[in-house]
């Protein structure tokens, strides 16, 4: 027969372990991600390219479950805004608007600075500027821009005072870098490896030109972003992933 002690023992250990069997394990995260070849892309259903396989070895190395989907720049930003849980994303700029709704990883990438995509019928007129400034401030060319994504505090500001008729829609970059060949607008910004990907068997795109100005504002530091519940262990231990993965 068992000891009052050893009774009280046994019903201490069933409390302990009902317990610890109570407290949840840590949801998995979904990891959602803006198309932008060839960084991050679906291509015959396969999700590819360096960035998203980059996101994958930071959230596996911080051993947090995730599950990742392609989503459009404003679907995720407005289920941010909207509170949605257990959400992380990647390839965001930090803005002070998105920082009251989401919570951000250190850096995850430095982006270069924009290049200036042309087109033949206007590539005289556009690189007899010799800095961003002056071809921002030419009323006879049309700039293209992207309304999904940010340029950046800076670059937004001279988009947004520039002299130049606006072009401004909420497409991917290959649409708009079609438009640039069409002669649809006379330029955009771009990111030179994006060009160079996005130019492989389009003849639109292949037609149109490079060019690098003075005056371009530096590249900007690009992070991961979730959503506030993230809890902050989660957080600590992506910006540790981060900073080891960069050290590679």
């Amino acid at each position: 027969m068992l000891s009052i002690k050893r009774i009280k023992q046994l019903f201490i250990l069933a409390i302990l372990c009902g317990s610890s069997s109570a407290v949840p394990a840590e949801s998995s995260i979904t990891v959602v991600w803006p198309a932008r070849p060839p960084f991050q892309y679906v291509e015959n259903g396969i999700a590819k390219g360096v960035r998203l396989e980059r996101a994958k070895q930071v959230f596996a190395m911080a051993k947090v479950s995730t599950q990742l989907i392609e989503e459009p720049a404003k679907r995720i930003w407005a289920s941010f805004a909207a509170g949605k849980k257990n959400y992380c994303s990647f390839d965001w700029y930090k803005l002070p608007e998105r920082e009251q709704i989401v919570q951000f990883s250190v850096a995850f990438e430095k982006t270069p600075p924009y290049s200036v995509l042309t087109n033949d019928s206007v590539l005289a007129q556009v690189s007899s500027h010799k800095n961003l400034r002056s071809l921002m401030a030419d009323p006879e060319l049309t700039l293209g821009s992207l309304d999904s994504v940010s340029y950046g505090k800076e670059l937004e500001s001279m988009i947004f005072y520039s002299r130049n008729k606006q072009l401004r829609m909420n497409v991917l970059p290959r649409i708009m870098a079609r438009m640039i060949g069409a002669n649809r607008a006379s330029y955009m910004l771009i990111d030179k490896r994006e060009w160079e990907f996005l130019k492989i068997g389009d003849p639109y795109i292949s037609n149109t030109r490079i060019l690098d100005l003075e005056g371009v504002p530096e590249g900007l530091d690009s992070f991961i972003v979730c959503s506030k519940d993230v809890s902050a262990a989660v957080m600590s231990r992506l910006n540790a992933a981060i900073i080891k993965v960069g050290s590679n």
